[in-house]
């Protein structure tokens, strides 16, 4: 794949505001902003914001998968589960998602499916993380 500047597509640009201690405002500059707290106590941390955008990213497409398969996904949970590296930076070592997925007519094979393509080829948050990192999940159907 190349990275040259013709195959490169802009994001929107995001800005964070400091707002005091170790608490922030982050967000699109024309869209919906959400705080970050360093520490975590007042809002997520920027690690709980990481772990929350690859469930997040792989979901989305786990909900697209399952829609087009005709089995349209009622509810969906993701537990997160991580370690991190003990030595500075702290840097994600590994992660499990857990999905619970509640959509009638699918089966457990086919919702795992979903979730494997999903982490595995499209979730472009997880892609961007350093190789090293290992992503791996469960799957169980809900009601």
């Amino acid at each position: 794949m190349s990275n040259s500047p013709s195959s490169l597509i802009a994001h929107a640009p995001i800005e964070v505001q400091w707002l005091s201690g170790q608490t922030f405002e982050a967000g699109r500059r024309q869209g919906p902003k959400f705080r970050i707290a360093g520490d975590g106590r007042t809002a997520p941390s920027p690690f709980d914001v990481l772990l929350a955008a690859i469930a997040t990213c792989a979901a989305v497409d786990v909900v697209s998968i399952l829609e087009k398969q005709r089995t349209p996904v009622h509810a969906l949970n993701i537990g997160v589960e991580a370690n991190r590296i003990n030595s500075i930076p702290r840097r994600l070592a590994s992660a499990i998602l857990h999905f619970t997925i509640a959509a009638p007519g699918t089966t457990l094979e086919k919702a795992t499916r979903a979730v494997e393509l999903s982490v595995t080829k499209y979730c472009s948050v997880r892609s961007s993380l350093i190789a090293d990192a290992s992503v791996s999940w469960t799957v169980e159907l809900g009601g």
